[in-house]
């Protein structure tokens, strides 16, 4: 528990204390669920790693009030009622270190999920298989937050909404769920964000429809692996040596060696000469 929420809990218990009449209002105001919160406590962390954080806590505060009140409200048995949502948001607070949370979103969830849950499980309703009673309760706490955010934060992207929700059923939800939360929240989203879906369609149309641009020309290695070996040797033979002499190909029968005829002519000479020393001796 924080200094300052410990300073606001001793503060409030002193109040009580000096004005009777003051603590008769307070628990009057509670009973009718008129209880208020502060969405501007600065102390507290506002990034989205907060958020992520409010969600979490929203998610359990949900789940709880979802299998008392709420069920017991459903059921009639309203003398059974006895967790509302600001209380359960009020003991969340009192019993973890919150410092590192949205604080104010995570108490707009906590008042306005309630009171519009109606309006949001008739939402819920329109795009799933079976009534909403048999879904799962912390599926159906997920499907709240999802609704919630789709319909009344516009400010946070549909794509955002759904990864969050995908997010809160890997830290709390059964393993196959994600498919029905998924299934549900994206037909909600072409209900709910129709201009931030088209937007968002024409964008990946024009991004596909984007003609990459015309690489240069360049030599491959496997260009030069293929290139024949006569045209090497044609190359070859027409680039001049260090001796300016032109290179002699191995596979050209109509060029003759220098040394081969040079061999020819000596064998030839002393072929010659042998046959005359035979005659002179003959003779």
């Amino acid at each position: 528990m924080t200094d300052q929420l410990k300073r606001a809990i001793s503060a409030a218990k002193t109040a009580q204390a000096n004005d009777p009449q003051a603590e008769a209002t307070r628990i009057a105001s509670s009973s009718a669920g008129d209880q208020t919160f502060d969405m501007s406590e600065s102390s507290y962390k506002t990034s989205h790693t907060a958020i992520r954080k409010a969600r979490r806590f929203a998610l359990q505060g949900l789940y709880e009030w979802l299998v008392t009140d709420r069920r017991f409200d459903i059921d009639g048995k309203l003398g059974w009622k006895a967790n509302a949502p600001h209380d359960i948001a009020a003991r969340t607070r009192a019993t973890n270190a919150m410092h590192t949370v949205h604080i104010g979103y995570y108490h707009e969830m906590m008042r306005d999920i309630p009171d519009q849950i109606e309006a949001l499980d008739a939402l819920i309703s329109q795009h799933l298989d079976r009534d909403i009673d048999k879904l799962d309760t912390v599926e159906h706490a997920i499907l709240l937050i999802g609704a919630y955010e789709l319909q009344n934060r516009f400010e946070i992207p549909y794509k955002v909404v759904l990864d969050e929700a995908m997010k809160l059923n890997n830290h709390f939800g059964a393993t196959d769920a994600h498919k029905l939360i998924n299934a549900v929240l994206d037909k909600m989203a072409v209900e709910l964000r129709v201009i931030e879906i088209e937007a968002d369609t024409k964008a990946n149309l024009r991004t596909s429809q984007k003609v990459p641009a015309k690489q240069p020309e360049t030599t491959s290695v496997d260009d030069v692996v293929s290139k024949s070996d006569t045209d090497i040797e044609a190359d070859s033979d027409n680039a001049p040596t260090a001796s300016n002499k032109p290179r002699i190909s191995a596979n050209n029968a109509s060029v003759k060696r220098n040394s081969a005829s040079k061999a020819s002519a000596n064998i030839s000479e002393f072929k010659a000469s042998k046959k005359d020393a035979d005659a002179k001796n003959q003779d």
